[in-house]
């Protein structure tokens, strides 16, 4: 027999004490399971604990009651009316003009008292807090911005302001805006392709002349020379432009009640959108095509995709 038959071969003169012990065992637990029950013969369940509802996150409303206009140039009508001048009232955001039907004419019941406008011709991204101060004080239910152009079009593409400052300020922006308004609905439209404005304003003689005066060097500058080193000029500006539509994108996504709007940079524009004084700008058409896509975008049920 091998140490391990032995090891577990039963042992005679200890079997009965081993019965006895088994039986007091069962005999125990069975009274401690009949505890329990506490003395109940009823082998239901109890109520099922209830987890407390999950909070609903804030819901994007469709017809918000009130606009501030945040931004630059494009945002206060530059050239859309006179030659270089505002006209806020061709505004895409707040303008009163009929033939633009702006986004406060078709969102805001009274949108003469109820929609500020508080851009500015040649503002760049790290103007962008201050405007946020301004438009606070008037609670406004909906912040529209359009921003970045000025920070591509500088006099030479070493002075555009770099993709990582722009997120930078674009986030210390939406900081501020959140903690003065935490409730408010923020539409953030991309920054217009500037590449597809010099290929459709350069069309015209008199525009390209109209450029010579300093608009957006860095595309704008010699718009007729297609060599290759002007060719990637443009380039790079372009995709500056798109390093910063993608810094609004994330920095947007992150915020529950922020829709960034990226048709404004794949929109398809031409000549007859551009402003007839400085063929860059958006003319009256420009800006109702502008105010289209942002109406679009704020009044697109939630749940579906951002664009």
């Amino acid at each position: 027999m091998t140490q391990i038959d032995r090891l577990f071969r039963p042992r005679r003169h200890r079997s009965a004490g081993l019965a006895t012990r088994s039986a007091a065992v069962a005999a125990a637990l069975a009274l401690t399971l009949a505890g329990c029950g506490g003395g109940s013969a009823d082998p239901r369940p109890g109520p099922a604990t209830k987890r407390p509802a999950a909070k609903a996150g804030p819901v994007w409303r469709t017809d918000p009651g009130s606009l501030a206009a945040l931004g630059d140039s494009i945002t206060v009508g530059f050239d859309a009316c006179t030659v270089l001048s505002d006209c806020p009232e061709a505004s895409w955001a707040t303008g009163t003009n009929p033939k633009v039907d702006s986004l406060a004419r078709r969102l805001v019941k009274n949108p003469a008292k109820r929609s500020w406008n508080y851009a500015r011709t040649g503002a760049l991204m790290s103007e962008l807090p201050d405007q946020i101060t301004a438009a606070a004080a008037r609670r406004p239910e909906l912040v529209t911005i359009l921003i970045g152009a000025n920070d591509a079009c500088r006099s030479n593409v070493r002075a555009m302001t770099s993709a990582r400052a722009f997120r930078a300020g674009f986030e210390q922006s939406m900081k501020k805006l959140r903690r003065a308004l935490p409730r408010t609905q923020v539409y953030v439209a991309a920054v217009p392709d500037l590449l597809r404005l010099w290929s459709e304003g350069r069309k015209n003689p008199l525009g390209k002349q109209v450029w010579k005066l300093g608009i957006c060097g860095s595309m704008l500058r010699n718009p007729d020379d297609l060599t290759q080193t002007a060719e990637r000029r443009r380039k790079k500006v372009r995709h500056r432009v798109m390093a910063y539509n993608r810094a609004l994108a994330r920095v947007c996504r992150k915020d529950a009640l922020c829709r960034f709007d990226g048709s404004v940079f794949d929109y398809r524009f031409t000549g007859r959108q551009l402003s007839t004084w400085d063929w860059f700008h958006p003319g009256l058409r420009g800006q109702r095509e502008l105010a289209e896509l942002a109406f679009r975008t704020v009044t697109r049920p939630s749940g579906r995709p951002r664009t």
